[in-house]
Protein backbone atom coordinates (compact mmCIF):
# COMPACT_ATOMS: atom_id res chain seq x y z
CA UNK A 1 0.00 0.00 0.00
CA UNK A 2 1.19 3.53 -1.07
CA UNK A 3 0.89 7.08 0.37
CA UNK A 4 2.23 10.05 0.01
CA UNK A 5 4.80 11.25 2.03
CA UNK A 6 4.28 15.32 2.75
CA UNK A 7 8.03 15.71 3.10
CA UNK A 8 8.16 14.54 -0.74
CA UNK A 9 7.93 11.57 -2.51
CA UNK A 10 5.97 8.25 -2.11
CA UNK A 11 5.90 6.58 1.60
CA UNK A 12 5.04 2.46 1.10
CA UNK A 13 3.44 1.98 4.24
CA UNK A 14 4.29 -1.93 4.81
CA UNK A 15 7.93 -0.92 3.85
CA UNK A 16 9.05 -0.49 7.95
CA UNK A 17 7.88 -0.27 11.43
CA UNK A 18 6.90 3.11 13.47
CA UNK A 19 8.67 4.51 16.50
CA UNK A 20 8.38 6.57 19.13
CA UNK A 21 10.25 8.63 21.25
CA UNK A 22 9.85 10.31 24.86
CA UNK A 23 11.96 13.22 25.40
CA UNK A 24 13.12 14.72 28.43
CA UNK A 25 15.44 17.33 29.39
CA UNK A 26 18.36 15.26 29.72
CA UNK A 27 17.40 12.18 27.92
CA UNK A 28 15.67 10.26 25.01
CA UNK A 29 13.71 6.46 25.06
CA UNK A 30 12.79 5.17 21.45
CA UNK A 31 10.87 2.32 20.80
CA UNK A 32 10.49 0.73 17.34
CA UNK A 33 9.59 -2.99 17.07
CA UNK A 34 10.94 -4.83 20.24
CA UNK A 35 14.01 -2.79 20.31
CA UNK A 36 14.32 -0.28 22.88
CA UNK A 37 16.84 2.71 23.14
CA UNK A 38 17.83 5.19 26.01
CA UNK A 39 20.38 8.25 24.50
CA UNK A 40 21.21 11.32 25.64
CA UNK A 41 19.07 14.42 24.54
CA UNK A 42 22.25 16.19 22.46
CA UNK A 43 23.53 15.83 19.11
CA UNK A 44 25.60 12.93 19.47
CA UNK A 45 22.47 11.35 21.10
CA UNK A 46 20.05 12.56 17.94
CA UNK A 47 22.90 11.49 15.14
CA UNK A 48 23.01 7.79 16.60
CA UNK A 49 19.42 7.20 17.15
CA UNK A 50 18.61 8.83 13.27
CA UNK A 51 20.82 6.25 12.26
CA UNK A 52 19.56 3.67 13.79
CA UNK A 53 15.98 4.34 12.93
CA UNK A 54 17.63 4.63 9.41
CA UNK A 55 18.79 1.40 9.38
CA UNK A 56 15.38 0.33 10.44
CA UNK A 57 13.67 1.93 7.63
CA UNK A 58 11.45 3.38 10.07
CA UNK A 59 8.52 5.04 8.42
CA UNK A 60 6.94 7.42 11.08
CA UNK A 61 8.21 8.34 14.46
CA UNK A 62 5.90 9.91 17.04
CA UNK A 63 7.50 12.68 19.33
CA UNK A 64 5.62 14.65 22.20
CA UNK A 65 6.15 18.43 22.02
CA UNK A 66 8.02 18.97 25.46
CA UNK A 67 8.32 22.67 25.43
CA UNK A 68 11.35 22.86 23.05
CA UNK A 69 13.55 19.84 24.33
CA UNK A 70 12.29 17.78 21.10
CA UNK A 71 13.25 20.68 18.60
CA UNK A 72 17.00 19.92 17.84
CA UNK A 73 15.80 16.02 17.47
CA UNK A 74 13.31 16.28 15.25
CA UNK A 75 15.25 18.53 12.94
CA UNK A 76 18.06 15.86 13.56
CA UNK A 77 15.41 13.29 11.95
CA UNK A 78 14.07 15.16 9.16
CA UNK A 79 17.84 15.81 8.07
CA UNK A 80 18.22 12.39 7.90
CA UNK A 81 14.81 11.75 5.64
CA UNK A 82 12.88 10.16 8.62
CA UNK A 83 9.29 11.53 8.76
CA UNK A 84 8.15 13.01 12.16
CA UNK A 85 4.60 13.86 14.01
CA UNK A 86 5.14 16.44 16.61
CA UNK A 87 2.10 15.42 18.60
CA UNK A 88 0.29 17.48 21.50
CA UNK A 89 1.27 15.25 24.86
CA UNK A 90 -2.62 15.65 25.98
CA UNK A 91 -3.54 13.59 22.92
CA UNK A 92 -0.30 11.14 23.32
CA UNK A 93 -1.59 10.52 27.12
CA UNK A 94 -5.92 10.12 26.25
CA UNK A 95 -4.31 7.52 23.76
CA UNK A 96 -2.50 5.43 26.09
CA UNK A 97 -5.20 5.53 28.31
CA UNK A 98 -8.00 4.76 25.81
CA UNK A 99 -5.34 1.65 25.47
CA UNK A 100 -5.34 0.60 28.93
CA UNK A 101 -2.32 2.04 29.76
CA UNK A 102 -1.84 3.74 33.05
CA UNK A 103 1.54 3.58 34.01
CA UNK A 104 3.69 6.52 33.08
CA UNK A 105 7.55 5.80 33.00
CA UNK A 106 9.92 7.20 30.09
CA UNK A 107 9.91 3.21 28.91
CA UNK A 108 6.49 2.65 28.72
CA UNK A 109 5.71 6.33 27.00
CA UNK A 110 8.28 5.50 24.59
CA UNK A 111 6.09 2.03 24.18
CA UNK A 112 3.07 3.89 23.94
CA UNK A 113 4.04 6.55 21.24
CA UNK A 114 5.08 3.67 18.79
CA UNK A 115 1.55 1.89 19.44
CA UNK A 116 -0.01 6.08 18.29
CA UNK A 117 2.42 5.74 15.61
CA UNK A 118 1.43 2.59 14.19
CA UNK A 119 -2.13 4.48 14.36
CA UNK A 120 -1.58 7.30 12.20
CA UNK A 121 0.60 5.55 10.17
CA UNK A 122 -2.06 4.07 8.58
CA UNK A 123 -4.63 6.55 8.90
CA UNK A 124 -6.17 8.32 5.96
CA UNK A 125 -5.71 11.43 7.23
CA UNK A 126 -2.00 10.77 8.04
CA UNK A 127 -0.29 13.69 6.13
CA UNK A 128 -2.06 16.11 8.68
CA UNK A 129 -0.45 14.91 11.34
CA UNK A 130 3.22 15.07 10.25
CA UNK A 131 5.39 17.65 10.96
CA UNK A 132 6.62 20.47 8.28
CA UNK A 133 9.84 20.56 7.69
CA UNK A 134 11.44 23.59 10.19
CA UNK A 135 13.42 25.76 7.92
CA UNK A 136 16.54 27.41 10.04
CA UNK A 137 15.54 31.07 8.77
CA UNK A 138 12.12 30.30 11.13
CA UNK A 139 13.49 28.57 13.90
CA UNK A 140 15.52 31.44 14.46
CA UNK A 141 12.67 33.90 14.23
CA UNK A 142 10.43 31.88 16.32
CA UNK A 143 13.59 31.60 19.17
CA UNK A 144 13.63 35.64 18.71
CA UNK A 145 9.40 35.66 19.20
CA UNK A 146 10.28 33.36 22.48
CA UNK A 147 12.67 36.06 23.79
CA UNK A 148 10.32 38.61 23.12
CA UNK A 149 7.32 37.04 25.22
CA UNK A 150 9.72 35.99 28.33
CA UNK A 151 11.19 39.62 28.02
CA UNK A 152 7.15 41.32 27.87
CA UNK A 153 5.91 38.77 30.86
CA UNK A 154 9.25 39.68 33.22
CA UNK A 155 8.10 43.90 32.62
CA UNK A 156 4.22 42.86 33.44
CA UNK A 157 5.52 41.57 36.77
CA UNK A 158 7.83 44.43 37.19
CA UNK A 159 5.31 46.82 36.64
CA UNK A 160 3.07 44.95 39.31
CA UNK A 161 5.55 44.65 41.80
CA UNK A 162 5.97 48.53 41.06
CA UNK A 163 2.50 49.47 42.27
CA UNK A 164 3.18 47.80 45.53
CA UNK A 165 6.79 48.78 46.19
CA UNK A 166 8.24 50.54 48.66
CA UNK A 167 10.94 53.98 48.34
CA UNK A 168 13.83 51.07 48.75
CA UNK A 169 12.68 49.06 45.90
CA UNK A 170 11.25 51.33 43.62
CA UNK A 171 14.89 52.36 42.37
CA UNK A 172 15.43 49.22 41.71
CA UNK A 173 12.67 48.07 40.15
CA UNK A 174 12.55 50.88 37.55
CA UNK A 175 16.12 50.14 36.96
CA UNK A 176 15.19 46.55 35.95
CA UNK A 177 12.50 47.64 33.92
CA UNK A 178 14.31 50.20 31.98
CA UNK A 179 17.11 47.63 31.25
CA UNK A 180 13.94 45.08 30.03
CA UNK A 181 12.70 47.98 27.74
CA UNK A 182 16.05 48.17 26.15
CA UNK A 183 16.52 44.68 25.32
CA UNK A 184 12.67 44.44 23.88
CA UNK A 185 13.71 46.97 21.29
CA UNK A 186 16.91 45.27 20.62
CA UNK A 187 14.76 41.68 20.31
CA UNK A 188 12.13 43.97 18.11
CA UNK A 189 15.44 45.24 15.93
CA UNK A 190 17.12 41.85 15.04
CA UNK A 191 13.28 40.68 14.32
CA UNK A 192 12.71 43.42 12.13
CA UNK A 193 16.00 43.27 10.28
CA UNK A 194 15.39 39.16 10.02
CA UNK A 195 12.09 39.49 8.23
CA UNK A 196 13.52 41.98 5.84
CA UNK A 197 16.21 39.52 5.29
CA UNK A 198 13.71 36.41 4.99
CA UNK A 199 10.33 37.26 5.15
CA UNK A 200 10.06 40.20 3.17
CA UNK A 201 7.66 39.16 0.36
CA UNK A 202 4.77 37.54 3.40
CA UNK A 203 5.98 40.65 5.48
CA UNK A 204 4.68 42.56 2.61
CA UNK A 205 1.25 40.90 2.12
CA UNK A 206 0.18 41.21 5.71
CA UNK A 207 1.32 44.63 5.90
CA UNK A 208 -1.04 45.59 3.74
CA UNK A 209 -3.92 44.54 5.74
CA UNK A 210 -5.47 47.21 8.23
CA UNK A 211 -5.12 45.74 12.25
CA UNK A 212 -2.64 43.64 10.92
CA UNK A 213 0.32 44.75 13.35
CA UNK A 214 4.11 44.31 13.67
CA UNK A 215 3.95 41.71 16.89
CA UNK A 216 1.03 39.89 14.50
CA UNK A 217 3.12 39.57 11.68
CA UNK A 218 6.67 38.55 13.62
CA UNK A 219 4.29 35.98 15.27
CA UNK A 220 2.75 34.65 12.42
CA UNK A 221 5.93 34.46 10.24
CA UNK A 222 7.08 32.68 12.88
CA UNK A 223 4.73 30.22 14.65
CA UNK A 224 2.32 29.97 11.27
CA UNK A 225 4.16 27.99 8.53
CA UNK A 226 1.14 26.68 7.38
CA UNK A 227 -0.37 30.04 6.09
CA UNK A 228 -1.31 30.08 3.12
CA UNK A 229 -0.39 26.09 2.78
CA UNK A 230 -3.97 24.56 4.36
CA UNK A 231 -7.56 25.35 3.70
CA UNK A 232 -9.58 27.34 5.55
CA UNK A 233 -11.13 25.27 7.89
CA UNK A 234 -7.98 23.55 8.70
CA UNK A 235 -6.01 26.88 9.23
CA UNK A 236 -9.16 27.59 11.53
CA UNK A 237 -8.85 24.33 13.91
CA UNK A 238 -5.14 24.45 13.77
CA UNK A 239 -5.27 28.35 15.04
CA UNK A 240 -8.29 27.07 17.42
CA UNK A 241 -10.93 29.35 15.91
CA UNK A 242 -13.60 26.92 14.55
CA UNK A 243 -16.59 26.18 16.33
CA UNK A 244 -16.41 22.32 17.30
CA UNK A 245 -19.87 20.89 17.49
CA UNK A 246 -21.21 18.99 20.94
CA UNK A 247 -23.77 16.77 20.32
CA UNK A 248 -24.68 13.72 21.64
CA UNK A 249 -27.92 11.78 20.76
CA UNK A 250 -30.69 14.41 20.58
CA UNK A 251 -28.47 17.06 22.73
CA UNK A 252 -27.14 19.72 20.56
CA UNK A 253 -24.46 21.17 22.43
CA UNK A 254 -23.85 24.84 21.66
CA UNK A 255 -20.64 25.63 19.56
CA UNK A 256 -17.06 26.33 20.73
CA UNK A 257 -13.35 26.89 19.63
CA UNK A 258 -10.90 25.04 21.86
CA UNK A 259 -7.39 23.50 21.31
CA UNK A 260 -5.09 25.19 18.39
CA UNK A 261 -2.02 27.52 18.62
CA UNK A 262 -2.81 29.62 21.67
CA UNK A 263 0.62 32.32 20.88
CA UNK A 264 -1.10 32.85 17.59
CA UNK A 265 -4.49 33.01 18.32
CA UNK A 266 -3.63 36.11 20.93
CA UNK A 267 -2.37 38.04 18.33
CA UNK A 268 -5.10 37.53 16.06
CA UNK A 269 -7.45 38.30 19.11
CA UNK A 270 -5.66 41.99 18.48
CA UNK A 271 -5.39 42.30 15.41
CA UNK A 272 -9.17 41.58 14.95
CA UNK A 273 -10.13 44.22 17.80
CA UNK A 274 -8.08 46.53 15.84
CA UNK A 275 -9.72 45.59 12.65
CA UNK A 276 -13.23 45.71 13.80
CA UNK A 277 -12.32 49.75 14.45
CA UNK A 278 -10.03 50.67 11.44
CA UNK A 279 -10.60 47.59 8.86
CA UNK A 280 -14.07 48.60 6.94
CA UNK A 281 -14.34 44.86 5.71
CA UNK A 282 -14.42 43.60 8.89
CA UNK A 283 -16.27 46.06 10.49
CA UNK A 284 -19.04 45.59 8.11
CA UNK A 285 -18.88 42.09 8.97
CA UNK A 286 -19.11 42.29 12.41
CA UNK A 287 -22.16 44.94 12.77
CA UNK A 288 -23.66 42.59 10.58
CA UNK A 289 -23.17 40.04 13.38
CA UNK A 290 -23.90 41.93 15.99
CA UNK A 291 -27.07 43.35 14.31
CA UNK A 292 -28.23 39.34 13.46
CA UNK A 293 -28.47 38.79 17.46
CA UNK A 294 -24.88 36.61 17.87
CA UNK A 295 -23.43 37.44 21.46
CA UNK A 296 -20.48 40.30 21.24
CA UNK A 297 -17.39 37.37 22.01
CA UNK A 298 -18.92 34.58 19.23
CA UNK A 299 -18.74 37.86 16.89
CA UNK A 300 -15.31 38.93 17.90
CA UNK A 301 -14.24 34.76 17.22
CA UNK A 302 -16.00 34.79 13.94
CA UNK A 303 -14.41 38.22 12.48
CA UNK A 304 -11.42 36.56 14.01
CA UNK A 305 -11.92 32.86 11.98
CA UNK A 306 -12.77 35.89 8.77
CA UNK A 307 -9.64 37.62 8.99
CA UNK A 308 -7.19 34.65 9.47
CA UNK A 309 -9.02 33.03 6.35
CA UNK A 310 -8.36 35.98 4.33
CA UNK A 311 -4.63 36.39 5.35
CA UNK A 312 -4.60 32.62 4.33
CA UNK A 313 -6.01 33.20 0.71
CA UNK A 314 -3.78 36.27 0.38
CA UNK A 315 -0.39 34.31 1.05
CA UNK A 316 -1.93 31.22 -0.88
CA UNK A 317 -2.06 33.77 -3.98
CA UNK A 318 0.61 36.63 -3.53
CA UNK A 319 -1.95 38.95 -3.13
CA UNK A 320 -2.32 42.19 -1.49
CA UNK A 321 -5.06 43.55 0.17
CA UNK A 322 -7.58 43.93 -2.08
CA UNK A 323 -10.90 45.88 -0.12
CA UNK A 324 -13.23 45.13 -2.88
CA UNK A 325 -12.58 41.38 -3.01
CA UNK A 326 -13.15 40.66 0.34
CA UNK A 327 -16.09 42.88 0.76
CA UNK A 328 -17.70 40.75 -1.81
CA UNK A 329 -16.91 37.45 0.03
CA UNK A 330 -18.14 39.07 2.96
CA UNK A 331 -21.49 40.03 0.74
CA UNK A 332 -22.09 36.59 -0.60
CA UNK A 333 -20.69 34.87 2.59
Amino acid sequence: MLNMNPQGGVANRDQGPNAGIDVSKQHLDACWLANELHLTNDATGWDELAAKLRHANVDLVVIEATGGYERGLVCALQSAGITVARVNPRQARDFAKSMGVLAKTDRVDARALRDFANVLAQHKDRHKYVTPMIDAERLALAELVTRRRQLVDMRVAELNRLEQAGKLAVRSIKKVIRLLDQQIAQIDHDADDHLDRHFKEQRKLLDSVKGVGPVTILTMSAALPELGRLQRRQISKLVGVAPLADDSGRRKGPRRIWGGRSDVRAVLYMATQSAIRHNPVIKVFHSRLIAAGKPKKVAIVACMRKLLTILNAMVRDNALWDPAKHDQSIKTA
